[in-house]
C-alpha cells in the first residue's frame, strides 16, 4: 500500500554502486529510513540524486510497512524548491546543524504533526532570512526545539534568578554545585533568546561569532544532559568555521 506525504531529508548515505540510504523525517510517519536505488548510475539520474540532499523538503509516495526497518519510495518531487539553503554555504551549513540535531532527538519512529511544521516552516524561515537573522538561526532552533521532547527550558529569568541550571533547565538564584550552568550575559542573552517566537525577530540580536560558539556549545551540552547517548555533533565544527 503506497501513501502520499511530505518528508525533510535528514542524511543521506551511499550504498553501493547506484544507490542511496535515506533517513528522512516524514508528516506521517515520522522518521524513517528508505532504501533509494538507482540514482547514482549517470548524470541524469545524479539530477535524481540531488533531491537527497539534507534539509531537501520532498513530496513522496511511499511503500510503507509497520514490520520493516527500511521502507521504500515510489515516487518522490521537490516539496520545495530553496532559493539559497542548499547552495549559499552559511546558510547550507546551518540547515546541515539543524538536520543532524533533530535527528539525532528523533529515536521513534512516530508522528509528530506539530513537531513536522515548526521543522519546516524554520528550514523556510532560513532560506529567505537576511544575513543576521541567518547567523543567529542556529541558536534560535537548538533552543526551541527541546519543547517537543519534553525538556524546554523555562523561561523564568529575574533580578533574583540569573543563573541558568542545565541539569534542571530553569533560572536560580545561586550557582549550583555542579558545572553545567550558565551565568552572567550569556545567561541573560538565554532569557532573551527563549522570548523569540518568529525568526525575524533575531535580526535585533547584535552577536559575535565567539558569543555563539560559546552558547551553542552550551545548549548542546543541555541537550547531552537530557537525551541519552546524545554523542558528537559532526557538523558543528564546519558551522564554528563559517559563522
Amino acid at each position: 500500500m503506497t501513501h502520499k506525504t511530505r518528508g525533510i531529508v535528514l542524511r543521506s548515505i551511499k550504498y553501493g554502486e547506484t544507490s542511496l540510504v535515506v533517513t528522512i523525517f516524514t508528516e506521517i510517519f515520522g522518521i524513517q529510513t528508505y532504501m533509494v536505488n538507482g540514482v547514482r548510475t549517470s548524470k541524469k539520474s545524479a539530477a535524481k540524486a540531488n533531491h537527497f540532499q539534507p534539509t531537501a523538503i520532498l513530496d513522496l509516495v511511499v511503500y510503507h510497512s509497520e514490520n520493516k526497518s527500511m521502507q521504500r519510495i515510489k515516487e518522490f518531487s521537490w516539496g520545495h524548491l530553496y532559493s539559497a539553503l542548499l547552495s549559499d554555504v552559511i546558510k547550507n551549513s546551518i540547515g546541515s546543524f539543524m538536520a543532524e540535531l533533530l535527528h539525532k532527538c528523533l529515536k521513534q519512529p512516530e508522528a509528530n504533526a506539530h513537531l513536522y511544521n515548526f521543522c519546516e516552516e524554520s528550514f523556510l524561515e532560513l532560506d529567505r532570512a537576511n544575513k543576521i537573522v541567518a547567523a543567529n538561526f542556529a541558536l534560535f532552533f537548538t533552543l526551541h526545539l527541546t519543547h517537543f521532547f519534553g525538556f524546554r527550558m523555562t523561561d523564568n529569568y529575574s533580578t533574583d534568578d540569573q543563573v541558568l541550571d542545565l541539569q534542571e533547565g530553569s533560572f536560580i538564584d545561586h550557582q549550583p554545585t555542579h558545572p553545567h550552568f550558565i551565568d552572567g550575559k550569556n545567561a541573560e542573552l538565554t532569557a532573551q533568546l527563549l522570548k523569540v517566537m518568529q525568526p525575524h525577530e533575531l535580526g535585533q540580536f547584535s552577536l559575535n561569532g565567539e558569543i555563539r560558539r560559546i552558547l551553542l556549545l552550551r545548549y548542546l551540552e543541555y541537550y547531552a544532559l537530557h537525551i541519552h547517548d546524545f554523542g558528537q555533533m559532526k557538523t558543528l565544527l564546519v558551522l564554528h568555521e563559517v559563522l
